[in-house]
């Protein structure tokens, strides 16, 4: 008997590389970088919970275990939008 194949809504993510000042997400389409001066909450967080990355849309990426959803074009372009993360809080720079 043949079962029908699940089907996943979210994309196959993964953080491929971490280092002392960041880390790589891969994504189907390009790898991001997430430096800890811009992204500082991860810094200190378990490296388990890092690694549980998930994309439920193409535009995001979700870390369920930190409670932490950030849009790519935030990732890919943190300053140019004026935004800068504090203890996990964005605001905007002065």
């Amino acid at each position: 008997m043949k079962f029908p194949a699940l089907e996943d809504d979210t994309q196959t993510v993964e953080v491929t590389r971490v280092s002392k000042n960041g880390f790589w997400v891969s994504l189907p389409e390009e790898d991001v970088y997430l430096p800890f001066d811009h992204f500082p909450w991860f810094r200190d967080a378990p490296l388990g919970q890092v690694l549980n990355v998930q994309q439920p849309t193409d535009h995001n990426l979700y870390w369920p275990d930190l409670g932490i959803d950030l849009s790519l074009e935030t990732i890919s372009y943190p300053e140019p939008m004026g935004l800068v993360a504090n203890d996990g809080i964005w605001r905007l720079a002065d």
